[in-house]
């Protein structure tokens, strides 16, 4: 199978998560997929193969690193390692996206200012999550983020 293939499968297997997200938050289908172990291992493992590949079975080119901007700009022109890093976005984004429904679940934040909050969050990462946590502080002036956990006392 090539990367291009690779690529796409992988880009392509994240849409029904956010979809789940979007149109069905409180779903059991959601919980069992979305909430589960099954993108992050799967994705995970993909990234892990790639990774071991490209960094132990050939050497990176010559300037990269994740030192400066030249040096990662040299990782992303391999097209391998670019692979990884578009895995490694599309696992924690889904990972961010995932979190912000639950959250907002927990803290009663409806579910229509949590829409342009996951789709930012699937396009442009940090810039999602930043107005879902503007959105949650405006409505809830809470600055903490633990959740409870169960069994704690």
């Amino acid at each position: 199978m090539t990367l291009d293939t690779l690529f796409s499968i992988a880009n392509a297997s994240v849409m029904p998560a956010w979809l789940l997200l979007a149109v069905a938050p409180r779903s059991a289908l959601t919980r069992r997929v979305v909430h589960s172990l099954l993108y992050p291992a799967v994705l995970g493992s993909l990234y892990a193969v790639y990774a071991v590949a490209s960094f132990v079975v050939s050497s990176p080119p010559e300037g990269a690193s994740f030192n400066s901007l030249p040096g990662v700009v040299a990782l992303f022109a391999v097209p391998q390692l670019a692979f990884i890093g578009w895995v490694h976005y599309l696992v924690f984004d889904l990972f961010v996206g995932a979190w912000e429904a639950r959250d907002a679940q927990r803290h009663a934040i409806p579910h229509a200012l949590l829409l342009p909050c996951l789709f930012f969050t699937l396009m442009l990462g940090p810039l999602g999550l930043l107005l879902y946590l503007a959105i949650r502080f405006a409505m809830r002036r809470q600055t903490e983020l633990t959740e409870d956990v169960i069994g704690t006392r």
